[in-house]
């Protein structure tokens, strides 16, 4: 009885290996595929091909994720305003209501007083500064923290390369509920008489 159970488990492994070597044009018996098995799996070559990548967008062209940011930040690069960010997520969160790190919470940072954060113990330069977190203002920040606002506490370094800091900006406006100040919006038109 073993020696039947032998050449159906030969037959069985020449056959996933891909044969025997003899013209795999004409199908033997011994291959062929009852009518009860099941299907077998795709191939490689009946596998669907994976989704294409988005295509990325060329320079000075708005991305799709900051299209309605304003200029210079609408053709900022999403992938590396987040890569960016890597830097601050040790330090800094951007979800409203999830608290303060080393760092104050970034939620809702653009149209905040500098040092004014509910809960958040500022050093005693951002307590003072007199100025509103804008874009222009955080780039300048980002430059170098200690030289912008000196007597600040915060050690970071600062992001050299322009690119990097326009991504950031733009990836912290998406993440941290940012809105076009008053004066950006459209003026309402006055009624007609």
């Amino acid at each position: 009885m073993l020696k039947p159970v032998a050449a159906i488990a030969a037959l069985a492994m020449i056959a996933a290996c891909g044969g025997s070597g003899a013209d795999e044009s004409s199908p033997s018996a011994a291959t062929a595929t009852p009518a009860t098995a099941p299907a077998p799996a795709p191939t490689v070559a009946e596998t669907p091909a994976p989704a294409p990548a988005p295509v990325a967008t060329a320079p000075g062209e708005p991305s799709p994720e900051f299209a309605s940011l304003p200029a210079p930040y609408n053709t900022a690069d999403y992938a590396r305003g987040k890569r960016t960010f890597k830097l601050c997520q040790s330090c800094h969160l951007t979800a409203e209501g999830a608290g303060n790190l080393v760092g104050p919470n970034l939620h809702g940072l653009f149209g905040r007083e500098a040092g004014s954060l509910p809960g958040f113990a500022y050093s005693d330069a951002l307590k003072n500064a007199d100025f509103i977190w804008e874009p222009h203002h955080l780039d300048e920040w980002l430059t170098n923290p200690r030289a912008y606002l000196p007597g600040n506490r915060m050690s970071f370094a600062g992001v050299r390369k322009a690119e990097d800091r326009d991504g950031l900006i733009a990836y912290l406006m998406l993440e941290t509920g940012y809105t076009a100040p008053a004066a950006d919006a459209p003026a309402e038109e006055a009624p007609q008489p």
